[in-house]
């Protein structure tokens, strides 16, 4: 009476202590060799080893072992009846010497005679095979008994549980790393589009050739100098790149008019940001805001804009980054009534209109990206790219944007700090 109790304490700890480590450990080959030593000490076994099966493959793969030699196989080949027979089978075990009928045993009998393994135990969970164990004599020569046999199911259990385990982690990590890659296909494809449209856009208008681009580019500067995270980002790239759509609407004769066009015209013209948003609207966008930025990008915080004349805080934040990318790349291209204006004289009109057209922290930011770059700071060289050399390297160019940023306010009464 007292060795049986001493033997269920045993074996109650063995299991206690078995599934601790199933739950605790991230390691799952550290896991394995636990469980088997925790296994075979449990009933003083002499030697043993676990594997984990594959259905894709038709095979074993041992992952951990004690005792086997180098000589035991390392992937052991299942033939679909052994696979029929090892889960109807399920978790009791198998002894070897009886199931000479089984072709795995027929085709490993030397393996399995060398390393005196008497016992076979699959590991089924919830009617699904994921591994075997293969279990040597006991210490003391004795043949197993039932007793035995059970407390190997009930840890069996265990190990079969942490291999599940580790097989559902592994799949969940291909699915999850399949849709990832998918993912990033359909955002590529969708950018592609995206500029693929701005580039159509332009098209339309041969005096601003690649302007939709470059206020994309723009805007996606600012984002990131104001700190936005990555999707922000390229929604403000997105919203630069399509917020002129309104355009494909109006005449080309006013579109590319060589001269200032008339109020007639100009009212036409100033269509396009309602137009762009009706456009834009019905498309599921992955960034909600980008019919807003083509609805109100020539709106001003004084309430001098159009469409709709809103003031400060009422237009989207979004629009504001667009409006200063817009503003700054017609100030910098060449147009049929008008040269692009020099980089103080640029640099001046942002300042000056900081507040009133324009929010001063979105200034801020702008002016902070290109004196990053100037100065070395920022390795990529993309307003170089967009200006073109000559203009990034005019002279005074680094103190005249030190002194506007010195004499900014990071924001004023006529901007509200809002990423809505």
């Amino acid at each position: 009476m007292t060795e049986t109790k001493s033997k269920l304490i045993h074996t109650f700890g063995a299991l206690a202590e078995l599934g601790q480590e199933v739950a605790n450990r991230n390691d799952f080959h550290e896991t394995m060799r636990t469980s088997l030593h925790l296994l075979l000490g449990s009933i003083a076994i002499m030697r043993g080893g676990v594997a984990r099966y594959s259905r894709f493959e038709h095979s074993m793969q041992l992952v951990a072992g004690r005792g086997l030699g180098d000589d035991f196989p390392l992937a052991l080949t299942l033939t679909h009846e052994d696979e029929r027979q090892f889960l109807a089978n399920g978790l009791y075990p198998i002894e070897v010497s009886q199931a000479q009928v089984l072709p795995f045993v027929q085709v490993y009998d030397n393996s399995l005679t060398r390393t005196q393994i008497e016992l076979i135990v699959p590991l089924v969970v919830r009617d699904e095979m994921v591994g075997a164990l293969f279990l040597g004599e006991k210490a003391t020569g004795e043949p197993y008994s039932s007793y035995d046999r059970d407390i190997i199911s009930a840890m069996g259990r265990h190990i079969g549980v942490a291999v599940a385990q580790r097989k559902m982690l592994a799949d969940l990590e291909r699915q999850a790393d399949e849709n990832r890659k998918l993912f990033d296909s359909l955002r590529t494809t969708y950018k592609d589009t995206v500029r693929a449209f701005a580039t159509a856009i332009d098209c339309k208008d041969r005096y601003t050739e690649g302007h939709s681009v470059r206020v994309g580019k723009y805007s996606e500067i600012i984002g990131e100098e104001l700190g936005w995270s990555e999707d922000e980002i390229e929604g403000a790239a997105v919203a630069g790149y399509l917020h002129d759509v309104g355009k494909l609407t109006v005449e080309r004769k006013i579109i590319n008019a060589p001269y200032r066009i008339n109020a007639k015209e100009s009212a036409e013209l100033n269509k396009h940001p309602a137009v762009g948003y009706e456009i834009l609207l019905p498309i599921h966008h992955p960034y909600a805001d980008v019919p807003l930025a083509a609805k109100y990008h020539h709106e001003r915080l004084d309430g001098r804009g159009y469409p709709d004349g809103l003031y400060d805080r009422n237009i989207p934040y979004i629009a504001k980054v667009v409006n200063l990318a817009d503003s700054f790349d017609a100030m910098t291209t060449d147009r049929p009534y008008k040269r692009r204006r020099p980089a103080a004289e640029v640099f001046d009109d942002l300042q000056r209109n900081s507040g009133k057209q324009f929010a001063p922290e979105i200034v801020n930011a702008f002016f902070r990206g290109m004196l990053k770059e100037l100065t070395g700071e920022a390795k990529e060289k993309r307003f170089r790219k967009l200006l073109g050399r000559e203009y990034m390297e005019a002279e005074g160019l680094v103190p005249l944007l030190r002194n506007a940023l010195n004499g900014m306010s990071p924001t004023s009464p006529l901007t509200f700090i809002n990423g809505d």
